[in-house]
């Protein structure tokens, strides 16, 4: 598809175009992250450029959006952290006036919008991720993965779903096979991506489903069961992820 592409640096109006395509994307519990509710509002202020959208060629109607900050990380890329996307968030804004030399790109989402996928927009939209990390002197693009249909397979871990192939011999899911056909390396899992809390009742509003017992739940869009602990009245999601890296 033609598309033209904008950041945060040619529209300062970038969060509210991205907005109806991110709430679209999600289900509602993914909404309560700790760490993303704390830090997000901040990213488009602060690093502007790296925040993105697919645009159809002549109108503002948007096709893809993606989301990324540059982390002053530059250890060997086998050790990424357990902690995923919450680690990334927290890493760069706590490091912020440091006065360190940014090194690698984190992507933290990537999003087509509802009824465009298979178009080839994905494929757009890392690449063009990937020319902001080379336009800003990076040396690495890195993601915290989430498999787009691990959900289908709440039961299997992380470590073994990554492992299925398809009939190509390429990666089982295609989130992740768009990632290997551009040439990422498959790192590593983390298992503690994302850490999502609240109580049963809360639980409860975000899914429409009943928690009656503790024990774990499986929750649509949820790629792990749901712990769910009435004693204690709290609900504990943590996510796994998968890391991935490509060249700039």
């Amino acid at each position: 598809m033609d598309y033209k592409v904008v950041t945060g640096r040619e529209r300062s109006d970038i969060e509210e175009l991205q907005r109806p395509v991110i709430q679209a994307a999600w289900p509602e519990f993914m909404n309560h992250d700790g760490y993303i509710n704390r830090f997000w509002p901040t990213i488009y202020r602060r690093f502007p450029e790296y925040q993105f959208a697919l645009l159809e060629e002549d109108t503002d109607n948007v096709l893809a959006v993606g989301n990324s900050l540059p982390l002053d990380w530059d250890a060997d890329i086998n050790t990424l952290p357990d902690g995923g996307l919450d680690w990334a968030l927290e890493h760069c804004f706590n490091h912020l006036d440091s006065g360190k030399e940014y090194h690698i790109l984190c992507a933290f989402q990537i999003v087509v919008a509802a009824g465009l996928l298979g178009r080839g927009l994905s494929y757009a939209a890392v690449r063009e991720m990937i020319k902001i990390g080379r336009e800003n002197g990076l040396k690495k693009l890195i993601a915290p993965v989430r498999p787009n249909q691990k959900s289908k397979y709440p039961l299997t871990p992380m470590q073994n779903y990554i492992g299925w192939k398809n009939e190509q011999g390429l990666p089982f899911d295609s989130w992740m096979r768009v990632h290997a056909r551009l040439g990422a390396a498959t790192v590593r899992v983390c298992s503690e991506s994302m850490l999502i809390e609240g109580t049963p009742a809360e639980w409860e509003l975000w899914t429409g489903m009943k928690f009656p017992d503790s024990g774990e739940y499986i929750v649509p869009g949820a790629l792990v069961p749901v712990r769910i602990n009435r004693e204690a009245d709290k609900g504990t999601y943590i996510e796994p992820n998968v890391w991935v890296a490509h060249e700039i």
